[in-house]
């Protein structure tokens, strides 16, 4: 079935397949044609989100399982609605032992199964972890977790594990050989001597032919079997726990014993700057898949493939394509296994980037699409004083791009300087191979790597394996090293030279390509972790524009010509591709967004309320809470009017701590967090503030639904697939997750659905704090684009429509495949202000028009003051 437009599910323990299953018709009545499912494979128990996979066969007993997931696809399919899967193949979760994978290869090591399924680092410069794997999971030094206790080994039945904690390790056989030899010695059994001897003779682990492989698991089943026997008897297990208990005992043999798994435990704040293996992003509990291997891609998509290919699944998201090491060829292979789904990637699109031509996908999950739409509503003659407003408050004239450059050397140099370490050692070993370079030191290289991966402008390159690279690649790479060059002139130049060389593809060896792929891998971590969850939270001049893939540094359009442009680009390149307004990642909701650009039509209104909030508050406001950190406080009060301090107090203190300035969530400042909390609290309370808040705001917010409305008839009529965010279809004014993940109250909005039958604009707006207008003009244009499935789909064109008059810089109008118009307002504040439209009309194509709110017909040259009287905005389908 083709993908028409899609609501998002976000599911979890408290909402779950079953629930889903339930709100069907409840869809298919409000219009969409796709049911959109966050990930549902068996995540790890400890997450609350589907992207922490840990096995990728079967679906997530909390979400209700096999069982729920067909009582959603019957449901569905019954309703004539179809489903579209997010899929996560670029990590999974370390979690153990839920992860039988990941547990596999921390039992055998690399003649595990699944040793080439993960992107591990078996050969890294520091030689305590050679065949090893690090493991940074423990609260204190490894030594000191021995002597308190803290590490032990158990038996688990007829198994054998290293407990930290609660947190479970396998045993490896060789181990496990020396502890069954200690427990044979008083001789309780002769058979316990030879499974003892049996697992010591076990091929090594280092050893990792198929051959091999094979008999050592072969071998290790069966010596499972007959350990598991012998254990049933009660010498044979009475030996052997005091085996156990003994080498707890001993902290010197238990450190022995722990040398010889092939994993290293270590404290936590080691993964700093070690570890051994890629990561998603910072996240230590989540592993590199290596999906490029076509087995890998066999074992973790084999059950999704399968819904698919019985039609019970008609599209797919693909979550961070970017941390793939081949991005392509991953999804020329999935393309294959799926030719007829409708395929989209999680890509960050920066500034004039776009899709590789390469991809074979519909498009991107849409995020360029709701920047667009937030700087059309963004007025650009409010920037100069909302830039001295914000130069004020923070103190700080610091451009957006400088924030943006610090933002990222932070990220670099702590939060992923493990990674940076990692693709430290590969330089290290590609230059101890030419005499020219061999005398550059770590540090000098490390340095290098950093100030590249700094100056990167986009998420990465796509240069191949074989060192194959589009101009558009070398362009970014060239742009990149001559920014860090710049930066760095006290680095040797030939250094930049030749990292340059080998990341465009010129130079060539196993070892250069291992450089160029890795350095790919790493600079979407430095972007995301730099730019999203950084210096977003550092650069508050205008939060409606610090979206992910935005650019607070571009305020907005200069004109309605510009963004017309970007749509007839946008339906030339990928017609098919999502639109999102909101998401599960946004930073803040649509209509958060739509309410905070109306700031920019009102820069000296909002400037005197700031700064008289300012004096009110001081009595609040302690020496450590900073003017950046309130002035985004008055923005979210404002933003998502009315919040209290039960969502607004969490919020800040996500914020606060993703900046990285005062506090961060592994070196807190509880101080400056509990002052900050209290500033919250007391603004809470403070009645004479609410209220001025209240008047200032009252206006903002009746504006700012205008703008949720104008935005939504793009979204829904625009070239592409249109995404409602589960809730959205009233006024939601969440901010980031988890704020945004909230349990969504489904029952008032079924009802207020079934009230649209036979209401009127007049009705609707009248009921505007319900949200019945955002509400009634989803299901008017879903229901309308089932009727004009080609004018609105990617055969219908996109041509704008020519607007004259005095206010025609507020007016944006459109026309897809000649059958459906399209006439909204922007700017709507300052518009109010200066007169309204006057003179301003808008030129219908040839034939009559019948606008679909309010059942008027037009044609030819139309006053807008007439075409949007009964309703903020106009779609319009010719008769």
């Amino acid at each position: 079935m083709p993908v028409g437009a899609t609501y998002r599910f976000q599911l979890g323990p408290e909402f779950d397949l079953h629930r889903a299953a339930d709100l069907v018709d409840y869809l298919a009545d409000l219009g969409v044609t796709h049911i959109y499912c966050s990930p549902f494979l068996q995540s790890a128990p400890e997450s609350p989100h589907g992207y922490a996979v840990v096995d990728h066969h079967r679906v997530d007993d909390r979400l209700g399982g096999e069982e729920g997931r067909r009582r959603l696809v019957e449901a569905a399919a019954s309703a004539g609605l179809g489903i579209v899967l997010d899929l996560v193949p670029n990590h999974m979760s370390v979690s153990l032992p839920s992860n039988r994978w990941f547990w596999d290869v921390l039992e055998h090591g690399r003649s595990s199964r699944y040793a080439a399924h993960f992107d591990l680092d078996w050969d890294p410069a520091e030689s305590l972890t050679e065949n090893k794997i690090l493991l940074p999971v423990l609260g204190d030094h490894y030594g000191r977790e021995i002597e308190a206790g803290a590490l032990r080994v158990e038996r688990q039945g007829h198994r054998f594990v290293v407990c930290h904690h609660d947190h479970p390790f396998p045993v490896s056989p060789r181990s496990l050989a020396t502890l069954l030899a200690r427990a044979a010695r008083p001789g309780p059994s002769d058979e316990l001597a030879f499974v003892g001897r049996t697992m010591a003779d076990l091929p090594p682990a280092d050893v990792s032919d198929g051959a091999s492989r094979r008999r050592r698991h072969r071998d290790f089943a069966v010596l499972g079997t007959l350990l598991a026997d012998l254990l049933t008897r009660p010498d044979v297990g009475k030996a052997v726990d005091q085996a156990v208990e003994e080498l707890n005992a001993d902290a010197d043999a238990l450190d022995e014993f722990l040398e010889m798994q092939h994993y290293r435990l270590a404290r936590w704040q080691v993964s700093e700057q070690e570890l051994g293996y890629r990561r998603f992003f910072d996240i230590n509990t989540l592993i590199g898949l290596r999906v490029e291997d076509e087995e890998v891609f066999s074992d973790s998509h084999e059950t999704v493939l399968g819904w698919v290919s019985n039609g019970e699944a008609d599209g797919l998201r693909i979550d961070h394509p970017d941390g793939l090491r081949r991005p392509a060829d991953y999804l020329r292979r999935l393309r294959d296994a799926a030719p007829t789904s409708w395929i989209v990637v999680e890509k960050i699109l920066e500034s004039d980037e776009v899709l590789p031509a390469e991809w074979p996908v519909d498009g991107t999950t849409g995020y360029e699409f709701l920047n667009d739409l937030t700087r059309l509503l963004v007025d650009p003659e409010g920037e100069e004083e909302l830039t001295r407003l914000w130069n004020r408050v923070s103190g700080s004239d610091e451009p957006w791009d400088r924030v943006a450059e610090s933002s990222k050397r932070d990220v670099v140099e702590h939060v992923l300087a493990a990674d940076v370490n990692r693709l430290t050692d590969v330089f290290h070993r590609l230059i101890q191979q030419r005499r020219r370079y061999r005398d550059f030191t770590r540090s000098e290289l490390a340095a290098v790597l950093t100030e590249t991966l700094v100056a990167f402008d986009v998420y990465r390159t796509y240069v191949s394996e074989l060192g194959e690279s589009s101009p558009a690649d070398v362009e970014r790479i060239t742009g990149a090293v001559s920014r860090a060059r710049h930066a760095s002139p006290d680095l040797d130049s030939e250094l930049f030279d030749l990292l340059q060389s080998v990341l465009i593809g010129e130079m060539r060896g196993a070892r250069e390509t291992e450089l160029r792929m890795r350095f790919q891998q790493l600079s979407g971590p430095v972007m995301a972790k730099g730019v999203e969850d950084t210096a977003f939270y550092r650069y508050s001049r205008l939060t409606a524009l610090c979206e992910v893939g935005g650019d607070p540094g571009r305020f907005g359009f200069e004109g309605v010509e510009a963004f017309h442009r970007r749509f007839v680009h946008a339906h030339e390149r990928a017609p098919t591709s999502m639109l999102a307004l909101s998401t599960h990642d946004t930073k803040r909701s649509e209509d958060v967004r739509a309410r905070l650009a109306v700031l920019t039509e009102i820069p000296a209104e909002w400037r005197q309320a700031v700064l008289r909030w300012g004096r009110h508050n001081v009595r609040h406001r302690t020496e450590l809470v900073d003017g950046a950190t309130e002035y985004l406080i008055y923005q979210t009060l404002v933003g998502a009017h009315p919040i209290g301090a039960d969502r607004l107090g969490p919020y800040i203190e996500k914020a606060t701590k993703e900046a990285k300035v005062h506090t961060t969530w592994t070196d807190p400042d509880t101080a400056y967090d509990g002052q900050v909390a209290d500033f919250v609290r007391r603004l809470d309370g403070d009645d004479e503030f609410r209220q001025d808040l209240d008047r200032f705001a009252a206006p903002v917010v009746e504006a700012g639904r205008i703008n949720s409305l104008t935005q939504k008839a793009i979204q829904l009529t625009a070239p592409g697939v249109p995404d409602t965010y589960q809730g959205t279809e009233l006024w939601d004014l969440s901010l980031v997750d988890p704020d945004n993940r909230r349990p969504v109250e489904f029952e008032g909005r079924k009802r207020l659905l079934g009230e649209l039958a036979g209401i009127g604009p007049d009705e609707v707006l009248g009921r505007m704090d319900e949200g019945l207008p955002k509400l009634w003009l989803i299901h008017t244009l879903l229901h309308l684009r089932r009727r004009f499935t080609r004018a609105l789909g990617q055969e219908g064109g996109y041509v704008a429509l020519e607007t004259f008059g005095s206010a025609s810089s507020h007016a944006l109008g459109y026309v897809r495949g000649e059958q459906i118009a399209v006439v909204v307002p922007r700017l709507v504040y300052r518009l109010q202000r200066s007169g309204g439209w006057e003179d301003t009309s808008v030129a219908l194509p040839p034939g009559v028009w019948e606008d679909v709110f309010t059942g008027r017909s037009h044609q030819g040259e139309v006053e807008i003051s007439g075409l949007l009287h009964s309703f903020p905005v106009s779609v319009l389908a010719r008769v």
